[in-house]
């Protein structure tokens, strides 16, 4: 039987993941997005999962930042993979495998079935290199990107 999104992540977990999303952004100009979904349409059959999130990417408007400050926690739990994408303003100064090392911490959550921590981790952690490389701005604090768990 398969498990639906709900069974991996509760509302109480999705309010929380959206909590730490608010939390990871009040030091920074970047954006964090959570997006999850449970299975792939015939379409996407042959897509990798890097190449869902990127069109995921598109579709939940995350170019549209100010300064390309926007990142993208993509889970596709019909194949137990996800991804961590950033625009190009982010992928400029953050250094070759940081997003491979935050994966890897997920992983060890989500190995222990511990899904909300893991992504919550990585979103704090998400949340740490931007404030690094993009702190905020006091002028700037206009939320561009909504803090909300997207679940197809």
């Amino acid at each position: 039987m398969k498990k639906s999104v709900k069974y991996f992540f509760p509302p109480e977990d999705l309010k929380a993941i959206a909590d730490a999303i608010g939390e990871a952004e009040k030091t920074t100009l970047g954006e964090i997005r959570v997006d999850v979904r449970q299975r792939r349409n015939w379409l996407e059959r042959k897509l990798s999962v890097e190449a869902m999130a990127r069109r995921e990417f598109k579709k939940l408007g995350m170019m549209q930042t100010k300064q390309r400050t926007g990142i993208l926690i993509f889970l596709l739990l019909q194949d137990r993979a996800f991804y961590i994408l950033a625009d190009e303003g982010i992928h400029r100064k953050v250094e070759d495998g940081t997003w491979d090392a935050i994966a890897g911490e997920m992983s060890k959550h989500f190995s222990q079935k511990n899904f909300r921590f893991g992504i919550i981790h990585g979103v704090k952690r998400v949340g740490e290199i931007l404030t690094r490389h993009f702190p905020e701005d006091p002028k700037d604090k206009k939320n561009e990107l909504p803090n909300e768990v997207s679940i197809r």
